[in-house]
């Protein structure tokens, strides 16, 4: 079946003695034996809950995978994969992205002699010669990057790495299985920051991993379960309720950050737009072969660093927070807030400057939003 409709019916028809046709929640920690040496599958709910299993299993079908894990928030979820690595390996990891993993790369791993390589990970010569390091075991991908909004190339990527036996994790929280299947691509891990575009509601803290092979996912199934980041049933029945939506936010989201993009593109305040659905970008190509959309995910620099707070405190439809993903439109500072944890000079190189601003476009009425940022931006700093 298509993906519309695995998502909308995610969760259903696990209670056969009920028939409910929405995934009870099972607010329990342990589970009665039938008998000794017997289990119903179920005994302590650090290493499997009914609610959780339904949505690990939802995720492992909207990405194709083998199996599905879900963890308490989209940072666990990438620790979790990071346990796969042992001290001396070293990990390419995409130089564009958010703030948070590279201060788990940075700040955490490196201390335990894993060492992060950082590289454009749109430039493929620069992937491949990246992996010519024999210690190199791990390639992370963001796809688009957060926030400058490049595209890598993750057929390319995967065959490359697979090529040298390096696994391939994806960060697909950008575009969602809607628009994106890295396993099919040939990508081993796939991530989301389900806080974002599964949940959608800006109601939940979650992160979730699909995983192409089953002993691989065992692997990561042993990690969770020893360490036990998981994430509890309550916030598991709402991601699985955010995903029943899933796709029809993103194709509404998708249509309001084409017209918020174009608008931009055209504003004589605005300098650069990223945004990978407009034909001009160097990303729209490979998106257009790999995936099946663009994302709601906007970016952009104005021709002044004095605009930005104005802007900020002018907007009254996109909300000044920080997050992406949710049905209502959020307007966020990078430099600032996701992107603190990273080196001025390190920004100043990627494009995260002063001047450069982030849009989660929402599901509002599209002329309602270009209003809003066309009055925030009117008459610039004099206005």
């Amino acid at each position: 079946m298509n993906i519309e409709t695995r998502l909308a019916q995610s969760g259903s028809r696990r209670d056969p003695s009920t028939g409910a046709v929405t995934v009870p929640v099972y607010n329990s920690a342990t589970y009665r034996h039938p008998a000794l040496g017997q289990s119903t599958g179920y005994d302590y709910s650090r290493s499997k809950n009914p609610t959780r299993q339904a949505l690990e299993d939802a995720v492992a079908d909207a990405e194709n995978g083998a199996r599905g894990l879900a963890f308490s928030s989209g940072l666990a979820a990438i620790d979790n994969v990071l346990r796969l690595l042992k001290p001396g390996d070293k990990i390419v990891v995409t130089e564009d992205l958010y703030g948070g993993t590279y201060r788990l790369f940075q700040q955490v791993y490196a201390v335990y002699g894993i060492k992060a390589q950082y590289v454009d990970t749109s430039d493929i010569a620069a992937v491949k010669g990246a992996l010519n390091d024999n210690a190199v075991k791990m390639i992370f991908v963001e796809n688009p990057t957060n926030p400058m909004l490049k595209v890598a190339d993750i057929k390319a990527i995967s065959a490359a790495a697979s090529a040298k036996g390096v696994l391939t994790v994806v960060d697909n929280t950008f575009l969602s299985p809607c628009l994106q299947n890295p396993l099919d691509l040939g990508a081993d891990i796939v991530l989301h920051s389900a806080t974002k575009y599964l949940g959608g509601h800006n109601d939940v803290v979650a992160g979730v991993l699909a995983v192409k092979d089953a002993e691989l996912g065992e692997k990561l199934a042993f990690y969770q379960n020893a360490v036990g980041s998981v994430l509890g049933p309550n916030d598991a029945w709402l991601v699985l309720r955010g995903m029943k939506t899933l796709h029809l936010r993103v194709k509404q989201q998708e249509q309001n950050a084409f017209e918020i993009a174009e608008f931009l593109e055209h504003h004589p305040l605005v300098t650069n737009v990223n945004y990978p659905g407009l034909k001009t970008h160097t990303g729209y190509n490979i998106l257009k072969e790999q995936a099946k959309g663009f994302g709601a995910m906007v970016s952009f620099e104005v021709a002044d660093a004095a605009l930005v707070p104005l802007v900020l405190e002018r907007v009254g439809v996109f909300l000044f927070a920080e997050s992406l993903g949710g049905v209502e439109s959020l307007i966020t500072f990078p430099a600032v807030q996701t992107h603190a944890d990273i080196e001025p000079e390190v920004r100043e190189r990627l494009g995260v400057t002063d001047r450069l601003l982030r849009i989660s476009v929402g599901v509002e009425n599209a002329e309602d939003l270009i209003n809003d940022l066309a009055q925030a931006l009117q008459g610039g700093t004099d206005g």
